[in-house]
């Protein structure tokens, strides 16, 4: 299912327009993305959690001159599925 799919069914099920509907998904995305990029934690109760963990330096091999190199820290956006949401999964 890709976004414009996503648009569509969330317009049918609360019964508003594709454009009411575009924007509020546009407006979850981006306040997801604006907490994880302040460093906030995104717990949706019974959904999940979207965070931010640090993947720490380490070194590494270029595959192609096998030189051996280090990888910077970086930092990783994560989802932690809850609960609820892994049932209603796996009954599936």
């Amino acid at each position: 299912m890709n976004k414009s799919e996503i648009i569509s069914n969330v317009a049918e099920k609360a019964g508003i327009s594709k454009k009411d509907a575009e924007k509020s998904v546009n407006a979850l995305l981006e306040v997801v993305v604006e907490a994880l990029q302040n460093g906030e934690k995104v717990q949706l109760v019974g959904f999940g959690t979207f965070e931010v963990h640090t993947r720490k330096a380490r070194a590494g091999k270029n595959p192609n001159t096998q030189e051996d190199i280090m990888i910077p820290e970086s930092q990783l956006p994560v989802f932690k599925a809850g609960k609820n949401f892994k049932e209603a999964v796996a009954k599936k």
